[in-house]
């Protein structure tokens, strides 16, 4: 076949000849990796003499591990999070750890201390970055631009493939999503001593920098990250990965979509088999029956197991509690009514009141019967055992494979019903946007309100204001 007469573009029809090229057997994603390691942050400037730190009214000099992490801190006072209990106790028990015994001697008490002078020489150096000549913005551009030519680019397997995270995030105070009991906690800097790297025996090894050295050097060709370290907050392992165009990647995402284009062939006997095992005897087949309904119908995430209090308290499908929903036998003129309120993943709100069928709803009544708040829904269910189950009935399939097919259909039908082929380009990009919104909404993709939302918009409401006074003026 023709990709060019089939309407495939030329970046298209690359990435699948990359793909199509000769894959590895036994897990093999490489055999050759050459890098030039991750891009370290800046070391910290201390602050100007003139730039006082107080302590109970008084001026008090810290050192310079004390001082980085108070600047952390000072920078952050125009945000809601500085005023925030947990995030001030965690930040204050970690900045006590980088004191020396006098400073811990003497600094006791958070509220005694006076961050105001540190606050504002940051405010002032990020006005001044921002008021950079063309000159200076144009330096600054080719200052990154060397550096990505140097460090942003591997080579793997005689391709030359963009890297996709080569700085290594600088030190500062972890934020989370929503109420996360720990933020607040100091993310300590990454050192070369912290990092292990990852490429081919053949290859030349990325050097550290000056006075340093490297955690581990593997050549472990089954995995495709280039660099990886254990951030201390949450001890969660970070890598450096390849661009999202990158050959691997995009070998990834197309093995996505095959997967979801095979379920096409299997999703009418999946529904049938759940619909039929609503009304199983078996009290866990129900359950699964029922979850594996919600995570269809509305694209819910199935939820990940996680230990007590090491994340904010968001959950998935398997992971609801009965206070996560409330039933209504009818709503609005619809009956079987199904209200879900909870936080999904990153702390993102889902809430979303939907009819559902009798049998559902009956089963969901089941569930909760003798529950109190705090109990699991699906009390005998949880996403491994489901996955399990849907491994039986189709090789490759998970729950997170319903929600890529059933957004994939949505974008479908939504640009077939929007999209006019008279239509100029804009028109046509006017429709991909209206029928990408249907998917977000299907997925509950959007964004939490900033800090700073109900400012924001207070300030959006005086200009709306003053420019309805100005009209009236003129009239």
């Amino acid at each position: 076949m023709c990709l060019q007469n089939e309407g495939f573009s030329s970046v298209q029809i690359y990435l699948v000849s990359l793909w199509e090229e000769e894959k590895y057997e036994d897990g093999i994603k490489w055999k050759f990796l050459e890098h030039k390691g991750p891009v370290f942050a800046p070391p910290y400037e201390p602050l100007p003499k003139d730039v006082k730190f107080y302590y109970d009214g008084k001026p008090f000099q810290l050192g310079v591990q004390a001082e980085e992490v108070a600047k952390f801190f000072a920078a952050m006072l125009d945000h809601e999070y500085t005023t925030v209990e947990i995030f001030r106790n965690n930040f204050f028990m970690d900045w006590r750890k980088e004191m020396t015994l006098e400073e811990r001697m003497v600094i006791t008490d958070l509220a005694k201390c006076d961050f105001t002078e540190i606050f504002n020489y940051h405010k002032r150096i990020t006005e001044e970055r921002k008021s950079r000549t063309k000159e200076e913005k144009l330096k600054l551009k080719e200052e990154n631009a060397k550096l990505v030519e140097e460090y942003g680019f591997c080579i793997m397997d005689h391709h030359r493939e963009r890297i996709g995270n080569f700085k290594i995030e600088p030190p500062g105070l972890f934020r989370g999503r929503g109420d996360h009991p720990k933020q607040g906690m100091l993310k300590k800097r990454i050192l070369p001593e912290d990092v292990i790297i990852n490429c081919s025996k053949d290859s030349k090894i990325p050097v550290p920098p000056s006075g340093h050295k490297w955690k581990e050097v593997r050549h472990d060709n089954t995995v495709t990250w280039l660099a990886s370290w254990t951030e201390n907050v949450q001890a969660s392992v970070k890598y450096v990965m390849l661009n999202a165009n990158s050959k691997l990647k995009g070998e990834k995402d197309w093995e996505k979509y095959e997967v979801a284009r095979k379920l096409k062939n299997h999703v009418d006997k999946i529904r049938r088999t759940y619909r039929e095992d609503f009304k199983s005897k078996e009290m866990s087949i129900r359950q699964r029956a029922v979850a594996l309904y919600f995570i269809d119908k509305l694209a819910l995430r199935a939820g990940n197991e996680k230990e007590e209090g090491e994340t904010a308290d968001t959950v998935g499908c398997c992971s609801l509690r009965v206070e996560h929903i409330k039933l209504y036998p009818e709503l609005d003129g619809e009956k079987h009514v199904v209200e879900f309120d909870f936080l999904g993943k990153d702390s993102i709100r889902y809430y979303n009141k939907v009819p559902v069928e009798k049998r559902v709803f009956k089963n969901l009544q089941l569930f909760m019967e003798n529950k109190q708040e705090g109990d699991d829904l699906f009390d005998r269910l949880n996403t491994p055992m489901l996955n399990k189950h849907l491994q039986s009935l189709m090789e490759g399939l998970t729950a997170k494979v319903f929600r890529t097919y059933n957004a994939s259909v949505t974008l479908q039908q939504q640009l077939q019903e929007l999209t006019d082929a008279e239509d100029t380009g804009p028109g046509k990009i006017l429709s991909y946007n209206r029928a990408n919104r249907a998917v977000a909404i299907l997925c509950n993709h959007q964004r939490a309100p900033p800090k700073t939302f109900d400012q924001s918009m207070a300030n959006l409401r005086s200009k709306v204001g003053k420019y309805d006074t100005m009209s009236c003026d003129s009239w």
